[in-house]
């Protein structure tokens, strides 16, 4: 179900009001939070870690904020033991009462944005199955968590419109060391909700696009050569169109590559007699082509931030409780 949620971005000379009333799905438009559990809670056995980053995750999704590993801003917890004592029953059973408390930040410079906290309950039949019990008492649509990730949410946006200039100079900083997939999962990285600083990062992200596309295409094209120069046959044609095949239409390069196909088209036709069947990619004249780069760019963004580059990042969520 859509949520209609009015943010106030505020930039450092513009204030600017937006509407969210995108859906949960559209990874571009949303503002996403990890699930982050630090290991010195008491009482976290791995079976009860998991379950509680579990229900972290399901929180930020239910309320549009769900995401991937390794976000800047995270969701995380702290837990405490208020009581812990035998009830007077047949069996004796441990009850807990447990004080749990959701913390939404930025992981990277430890910056608390929201907070919120409940007391649960739990009984079980040891220590461990009472601990268990109190947590499954945090509902994942409970409506307390609305004020506080709302708060979560306004002040992320905040945060990318007081930032913007120093993300879009990053994002030229690494362009300059020809780090291209980076500085674009830096630039597609800013949700569409937080639009001033949005429509520069998307202004900026064209160019950096072109660059990456025209060196992709010089890679691709080197080994389109060297496949058929290694086999100049059927099976050197197939090894060198696996290459072609990847290369974007609107690369600086295209057109040799082009001409690069044609050539093998034709030597085929001698050898063999017979037509080679491959078609390189072509631009669709119907499609918005500012749309499609940013939509091509962010695949490239996703794609660097789930690769071999990422890492398991070290969160700072010192003081926080």
């Amino acid at each position: 179900m859509k949520k209609l949620i009015l943010f106030l971005c505020f930039s450092l000379s513009l204030g600017v009001f937006a509407q969210n009333n995108l859906g949960k799905s559209d990874d571009g438009a949303r503002i996403v939070l990890s699930a982050y559990i630090p290991n010195q809670i008491e009482g976290l056995t791995p079976i009860v870690q998991n379950n509680l980053t579990n229900k972290l995750s399901q929180i930020a999704s239910a309320n549009g904020m769900g995401g991937s590993a390794n976000s800047r801003f995270v969701i995380t917890t702290n837990v405490s033991v208020l009581t812990k004592d035998i009830t007077p029953t047949a069996p004796p059973m441990h009850a807990y009462t447990i004080e749990v408390t959701l913390y939404i930040g930025d992981g990277i410079d430890g910056t608390l944005f929201s907070s919120q906290s409940i007391t649960l309950k739990g009984v079980g039949t040891n220590e461990s199955k009472a601990y268990i019990a109190a947590l499954n008492g945090l509902k994942v649509k409970d409506p307390i968590y609305q004020t506080f990730i709302e708060k979560g949410k306004n002040k992320i946006v905040e945060y990318y419109n007081s930032k913007c200039d120093f993300i879009l100079k990053e994002a030229q900083s690494l362009t300059s060391q020809s780090k291209f997939d980076e500085a674009i999962g830096k630039l597609t990285s800013i949700p569409e909700v937080c639009k001033v600083c949005y429509d520069k990062a998307m202004d900026a992200v064209g160019p950096i696009y072109q660059k990456q596309i025209d060196k992709e295409c010089k890679l691709k094209l080197a080994e389109a050569n060297n496949a058929w120069n290694t086999n100049q046959d059927s099976t050197g044609a197939s090894n060198a169109s696996e290459s072609l095949a990847q290369i974007d239409p609107n690369a600086s390069c295209f057109k040799e590559a082009q001409a690069f196909s044609s050539k093998i088209a034709k030597r085929i036709q001698e050898i063999d007699k017979r037509e080679w069947s491959f078609k390189m990619k072509e631009q669709q004249d119907d499609v918005d082509i500012r749309k499609a780069t940013i939509k091509a760019a962010r695949d490239i963004g996703v794609a660097y931030g789930n690769g071999p580059k990422a890492t398991v990042v070290r969160y700072n969520i010192r003081g926080w409780w």
